[in-house]
């Protein structure tokens, strides 16, 4: 995902430090939730074009099932016609007349059955259209509802800081739902990783954190989320791969307060901040 240039991110910060909230920003947002509803629209529009043409295969296979079926009938009731002008006529050929009526026979079920497993197919087309169709409104209710991205981010950060995790791990969670392509979008995903981690929740945290690398590559915790990463591994009995996420934190942000956490870290597993080999201890 793209991610908004720091200008903006500076100027949306400004106006959270003064406590105003400009009309053009719920503007911007708003704009955004109606091209996600329109968006939403065209796939669904897209989605019922698709059924259409669907169904009208499946119509005329069925039809054409219904064809076969009527003729067969016909055929049927015709050799039951002569088997009985014929009675008369020797064994052997009554008994090839009930041979050929019993293959028809057979061949009649097949079709009903061909035609059972059609229909059946149609009728689970129609509830998986109808079940999409109602989540794809209910996403676009829920969207319409979602309070403001920067009261809804707040609101999430207050609770964090005041410990009320699973509060905030719910608001957290809404915020990347509804606003993914946002400035704070990254910070949400690092949030959640931490409440998993501050949990002990290590696995979990360990791909959240891996989330918010791969979506937010260049976001403001990126280097947060790396380091916290690389301590998660650790915690796991994994090692190896702690030790080379924190050196990876040294590596690429040398001068950050990560990369300071990062080398106390590794000094207090013994190892040395860079290359492979660890140290003996003392």
């Amino acid at each position: 995902m793209k991610i908004q240039r720091f200008p903006i991110l500076l100027a949306i910060l400004a106006l959270l430090c003064i406590g105003v909230t400009p009309v053009w920003g719920v503007n911007k947002d708003m704009v955004q939730l109606q091209t996600q509803v329109q968006d939403l629209q065209d796939r669904i529009a897209h989605m019922q074009q698709s059924f259409d043409e669907r169904m009208g295969v499946l119509q005329h296979l069925i039809e054409q099932s219904t064809d076969r079926a009527n003729k067969v009938a016909t055929s049927v009731t015709d050799l039951q016609t002569t088997l009985q002008k014929q009675q008369t006529d020797s064994g052997a050929h009554a008994d090839q007349l009930s041979g050929q009526i019993q293959s028809l026979n057979d061949t009649l079920d097949e079709l009903k059955a061909r035609l059972g497993k059609v229909s059946k197919q149609l009728e689970d087309m129609q509830a998986a259209q109808q079940s999409i169709a109602v989540q794809q409104t209910q996403q676009q209710q829920q969207a319409a509802a979602a309070p403001p991205p920067d009261v809804l981010y707040n609101n999430a950060l207050r609770d964090y800081q005041a410990g009320k995790s699973d509060l905030a791990a719910q608001e957290f969670g809404d915020y990347v739902k509804f606003y993914p392509n946002t400035d704070l979008a990254g910070n949400s995903s690092f949030y959640l990783a931490d409440i998993q981690f501050k949990q002990g929740n290590y696995a979990a945290a360990v791909k959240s954190y891996d989330q918010v690398l791969q979506s937010y590559p260049d976001g403001t915790k990126a280097a947060a989320a790396e380091l916290k990463k690389g301590m998660a591994l650790v915690e796991l009995g994994q090692q190896e791969a702690g030790i080379a996420a924190l050196r990876h934190v040294i590596q690429r942000y040398p001068k950050s307060n990560e990369a300071m956490q990062a080398r106390d870290r590794l000094r207090k597993l013994g190892v040395a901040t860079t290359g492979t080999e660890a140290r003996r201890p003392q």
